[in-house]
């Protein structure tokens, strides 16, 4: 999946524009260990039950499943450890700030190629309620409706 601006995405997290309200996104960088870079080009990724966390002054990618490359050396690291994430000081300072103030946490959106390097998407979002899922899913029907029926009425024309 190449975009324009040579960014080429790996996997996307569906799920999570759907549980959360994204507030903002952040790019970061993300540290990998030997095959788990040919593992991705591979697009072997699973956000299941992912999240971001900030401790000791660090940006961490918990919960991240890079399934092991077949063809790798028999010293696979833990396909779910916990990932550490590039991001500047102020860039973490400021999602720490804000985790902290709040309800608000971080959550991993896309993991993608960048000029080669393997980036992670991060969202500051809040948990949407029950009912404010229920609103989307009616807002998103009803916006399809009345695509159908411009396009049926174009058709008649």
């Amino acid at each position: 999946m190449e975009e324009p601006d040579g960014v080429r995405v790996i996997a996307r997290n569906r799920k999570a524009r759907h549980e959360y309200e994204v507030l903002e996104q952040v790019e970061a960088g993300i540290v990998l260990r030997g095959a788990e870079v040919k593992s991705l080009r591979d697009g072997k990724a699973s956000f299941v039950d992912a999240f971001g966390r900030i401790d000791g002054g660090e940006a961490w990618l918990h919960n991240l499943h890079i399934s092991p490359y077949e063809k790798a050396t028999i010293d696979a690291p833990d396909p779910v450890r916990p990932r550490k994430l590039l991001l500047r000081r102020r860039e973490i300072d400021r999602l720490n700030s804000k985790t902290r103030e709040g309800g608000l946490t971080l959550v991993p959106l896309d993991i993608h190629f960048r000029g080669g390097f393997a980036k992670v998407t991060l969202g500051l979002a809040r948990g949407k309620k029950h009912r404010d899922r229920r609103e989307d899913l009616k807002r998103r029907t009803m916006q399809r409706e009345v695509e159908r029926a411009k396009r049926e009425a174009a058709r008649e024309r």
